[in-house]
């Protein structure tokens, strides 16, 4: 079983866009949404949500107002602040270290869990998918990010499946290493502006540390045809592969208002502009496959070795 990430270095470069397209274009592949501080690729994929399951972060404290005797210990040892005048928690303040509940002389404060979203597994018009959704304000995004992973690998046993694609999140924190980790390629979406170009290196140092194969594919790369090049020297210097660079096309937000995916919404159109910029996102696709096959046989030689030398 392989599994694909794509990311960004930063949010808006196309990262979803480009996912959606793939799992339209996949054979025989789980597709898994772990952008999960804000999934959108149900919006696109309009899942059958088959199983929901709570999800639960960090734990809160709360005080039982019958055993409270308001010596104001919890509020004073509370770093936090999260502790009112009423001797009541606020839910989004308390960070969990428990602190209140040692210094309570009359043991009234308790730690409990707290619900912070839900994962699920569903079916789509593509085949099986693995999503969730974390609450507003929630943390521990990670864990999260792991649990989607677990039930994208689940279902793609389920259903025997050989191939994960995961819309990752953009950026370098923990969602962005829980949805790389231990995967077999990175498909990295890039655009030639200032920030991009900044936080494309910053994603590939990341990659670079983990040592996860990394390709590159700059979207929109004639709204600055200056900062494109910049990329792919500078990636031609850290030898990493640029498989494709998409223009800018106003069919991906048509596409997106049709809740279609791009080779959706321009299968059968008389749109030479269109038909192109499709062709050129499958020509993208058939790269990413070549290269998951290249790895798979480098795998099975390795293994074929360890084997004759056992």
């Amino acid at each position: 079983m392989k599994q694909l990430t794509v990311i960004s270095g930063k949010g808006g470069t196309g990262k979803t866009t480009l996912t959606a397209a793939f799992t339209s274009l996949a054979k025989n592949a789980v597709i898994a949404d772990c952008d999960v501080d804000a999934a959108d690729m149900h919006l696109i994929l309009k899942p059958d949500i088959l199983e929901k399951e709570d999800y639960y972060s960090l734990e809160v404290a709360r005080i039982d107002p019958e055993l409270c005797i308001k010596c104001g210990k919890c509020r004073e040892f509370c770093r936090y602040e999260a502790v009112n005048e009423s001797f009541e928690v606020d839910p989004y303040e308390c960070e969990g270290c428990a602190a209140c509940t040692i210094v309570c002389p009359n043991g009234a404060v308790s730690m409990e869990k707290r619900v912070s979203g839900q994962s699920f597994s569903s079916e789509t018009r593509f085949g099986p998918m693995a999503h969730a959704r974390l609450g507003i304000g929630e943390e521990t995004s990670g864990k999260l990010v792991s649990t989607v992973r677990t039930n994208a690998k689940k279902l793609a046993e389920q259903y025997h499946k050989d191939l994960i694609i995961i819309d990752g999140p953009p950026g370098t924190g923990c969602s962005t290493i829980a949805a790389i980790t231990g995967t077999d390629l990175v498909l990295v979406v890039s655009e030639p502006t200032v920030s991009g170009i900044h936080d494309l290196k910053r994603v590939l140092e990341l990659t670079a540390h983990f040592m996860i194969p990394t390709v590159i594919c700059i979207n929109k790369y004639d709204i600055n045809e200056e900062n494109t090049q910049m990329i792919e020297n500078f990636c031609a210097e850290q030898e990493i592969p640029v498989i494709g660079r998409l223009p800018y096309n106003d069919i991906v937000t048509k596409a997106m208002l049709q809740e279609q995916t791009l080779i959706e919404y321009t299968k059968g159109s008389k749109c030479l502009n269109e038909s192109e910029f499709a062709d050129q996102v499958c020509q993208i696709w058939a790269r990413v496959e070549n290269i998951l096959m290249g790895i798979q046989d480098k795998q099975k030689g390795i293994k074929a070795l360890k084997m004759k030398n056992l």
